[in-house]
């Protein structure tokens, strides 16, 4: 049963991002740019909220602090280590580096990544059914734009609508590769699951901070301004409420 419920949230994360991205792709280019800020402020709360309110509080149960930190500390290294390595970008604008790869790489950065979502929602399962919602969701909310940029990216590569929707999906079955394997392995080794939260945490903190607050901030009017501060506190008031529920 619980199986069941990590494959079809695993699945929920990673296709339902590529769906509603798919679906925001029919907006004219006018529109997207207008809705892509808000999208990425919300994103940016569902993320902060998931790894503060969430994960962090999770491990802290079974974790003394020193060791927490310590993990945290070395997830956020290993994120910026992969992102040197092109392997996990989550980029929003059409001038960024990452835009120069090729239409397979970003394919198998998308893979990966998702392979590393199904492991994390997985392990917030297996942690509480609450906090597995929580991260699924969380990871909807987060990989909509990043969706959006690959979309954009295939498409300048000469991929029809067509060819690039599908791609997209079938990378992002390795979610459920990711969450089966997760499963498999932490279900004899729940002295894991703690760490996995840190690894979690970690990595939506660095996203947030180190990727999508610095796109944020090249919108610098003041009514843009204030609709990211109330789109990004309406993202962790979001994850508050869904955590508050016991």
């Amino acid at each position: 049963m619980l199986l069941g419920t990590i494959i079809f949230f695993s699945l929920l994360g990673s296709l339902g991002a590529v769906v509603l991205s798919g679906l925001f792709l029919l907006f004219p280019n006018r529109i997207q740019n207008t809705l892509i800020p808000g999208l990425i402020s919300y994103a940016t709360g569902t993320l902060l909220g998931t790894a503060f309110l969430g994960m962090i509080p999770h491990a802290l149960e079974h974790l003394p602090v020193p060791t927490l930190a310590l993990t945290l500390l070395l997830g956020i290294l290993l994120f910026f280590i992969l992102e040197k390595f092109v392997v996990w970008r989550h980029c929003h604008s059409h001038s960024c580096e990452v835009h120069e790869a090729s239409g397979p790489l970003i394919l198998i950065g998308d893979s990966f990544h998702s392979f590393v979502d199904g492991i994390l929602i997985a392990g917030a399962f297996l942690s509480s059914y609450q906090l597995g919602i929580v991260t699924a969701v969380s990871v909807i909310f987060h990989e909509v734009p990043q969706e959006v940029g690959d979309f954009a990216i295939l498409l300048k590569n000469k991929y029809s609508k067509k060819k690039a929707f599908g791609l997209n999906i079938i990378s992002g079955l390795s979610s459920v590769a990711g969450a089966v394997l997760a499963y498999i392995l932490m279900d004899q080794m729940q002295f894991l699951t703690p760490y996995v939260m840190g690894i979690a945490a970690s990595s939506f903190i660095y996203i947030a901070l180190a990727d999508l607050i610095p796109d944020l901030h090249n919108h610098v009017k003041f009514k843009e301004s204030l609709i990211q501060v109330i789109l990004l506190s309406a993202g962790i008031f979001t994850i508050y409420l869904m955590a508050s529920f016991n």
